[in-house]
C-alpha cells in the first residue's frame, strides 16, 4: 500500500533514498532531499508499506501545475525483484494521472517504461 511520507518516517525514507545512485552515501544530499520533500508542496514522497514494513519509496515533483515527474524510485535490496517498484509506479500513475501528465527523470525512464509495459501486458491478458 502506498502511504504519504511523514516526518516520523525520516530515517526509513533516508535509508531507502540512499540506494538511489545520485543520493548514494552523501548524507548531506540525502538530508537536503528529505528537507525538500518536507517543505516543498510540489515534492511528494510516498512509501510502500506491506503489513508493518516499509519496503520502498517513490518521489514525485510537480512542475508547472501540470506535470508529475517521478524522480526517485527505491526498493529495499532484500525485497527487490518482487514487483514492488512496479506496484509503486503503477499506483502513482493511478493517483496522479487524472490531474497531471505523469513522466520521469531520465535516470528512471527505462525502469518506468518496463513497469508500464508490464502493466499493459497484464491488462491485455485480462481481456
Amino acid at each position: 500500500m502506498l502511504i504519504r511520507y511523514k516526518k516520523n518516517h525520516e530515517k526509513i525514507a533516508m535509508g531507502l533514498l540512499s540506494f538511489m545512485p545520485e543520493e548514494k552515501k552523501d548524507v548531506k544530499k540525502l538530508q537536503q532531499t528529505i528537507k525538500e520533500y518536507e517543505s516543498n508542496d510540489d515534492w511528494h514522497l510516498h512509501l510502500w508499506k506491506e503489513e508493518d514494513d516499509v519496503l520502498g519509496a517513490i518521489g514525485i515533483r510537480i512542475e508547472n501545475g501540470i506535470d508529475a515527474i517521478v524522480q526517485h524510485v527505491s526498493v529495499n535490496p532484500s525485497h527487490r525483484n518482487a514487483g514492488i517498484g512496479q506496484k509503486m509506479v503503477n499506483e502513482v500513475i493511478r493517483i496522479y494521472q487524472n490531474k497531471y501528465a505523469v513522466s520521469t527523470t531520465d535516470e528512471i525512464q527505462d525502469f518506468y517504461n518496463k513497469c508500464t509495459l508490464a502493466e499493459d501486458s497484464a491488462d491485455a491478458s485480462d481481456s
